[in-house]
């Protein structure tokens, strides 16, 4: 509401755009929160940073709707080595709900990814942030209402939800979309990429949540896929290139 006070959306494009791009963030939002009632926090954050190795792949993807689109085999090689980490994560294939749940997540964030590379220069930046944070909210307060009803927060989470929402959410997501307003997915992806070993390693230090022996290959296996498919992004501008083909 703050920034749709500061910007309205104009025209027909940015709402249609806007509300695609909400609803791809209530599906990673909620699938996320949803997943972290049955996995740990590690495994978030491990199993969406999976988003780093499916961006190139959706861009692709993407491309190839338009024409031929060709994906970097060392891009391949990354996915697999990831997938071989989800598979020591979640204890050979046998993952909680939270956790398929999860790369349910990674998927919509890697599409949102792919979706602002294309779209995010055509828009006003605030408008564009507002009228996706606004279908996010409304998204939410549906979910919410039909899962659990409707319940007014205490006074005490009121400072907490002004910390997440006006700072962390509509603050670091007006940032994405200028940075991917001028860079493509898979630099963007590069930015965020590392997110999963702050969410292992808070969520260690925070809640004390360890993983097995096996878990930690996994998850060392996930970063891996993560180094190798940025660096293979990077020396393959075919893939930045073909997601920003309108710069």
């Amino acid at each position: 509401a703050a920034l749709l006070a500061v910007s309205r959306p104009r025209g027909r494009a940015i709402w249609r755009d806007g509300v695609v791009g909400g609803l791809m963030l209530v599906a990673g939002f909620g699938l996320q929160t949803e997943g972290l009632l049955t996995t740990g926090a590690a495994n978030s954050g491990l199993i969406t940073g999976l988003y780093v190795v499916l961006t190139p792949v959706l861009a692709v993807a993407w491309n190839r709707l338009r024409g031929p689109a060709r994906l970097n085999p060392q891009v391949l090689v990354g996915t697999a080595v990831a997938f071989g980490g989800f598979y020591l994560l979640t204890e050979g294939f046998q993952p909680e709900v939270g956790d398929v749940l999860t790369v349910g997540a990674a998927v919509a964030f890697a599409a949102h990814i792919v979706f602002l590379s294309h779209l995010a220069h055509r828009h006003d930046l605030v408008a564009f942030t507002a009228l996706q944070l606004a279908v996010t909210s409304a998204g939410a307060f549906a979910i919410a209402a039909f899962k659990e009803g409707w319940e007014i927060p205490d006074a005490e989470v009121i400072p907490a939800l002004l910390i997440t929402g006006l700072g962390a959410s509509a603050g670091g997501f007006l940032l994405q979309i200028w940075a991917q307003s001028r860079v493509g997915a898979a630099t963007a992806a590069i930015v965020l990429a590392l997110e999963p070993a702050f969410a292992a390693g808070t969520a260690a230090m925070v809640t004390g949540t360890t993983l097995s022996a096996r878990g930690w290959v996994g998850a060392g296996l996930i970063l891996v896929a993560i180094f190798v498919v940025l660096r293979a992004t990077a020396g393959a501008p075919e893939v930045g290139q073909e997601a920003t083909s309108a710069h």
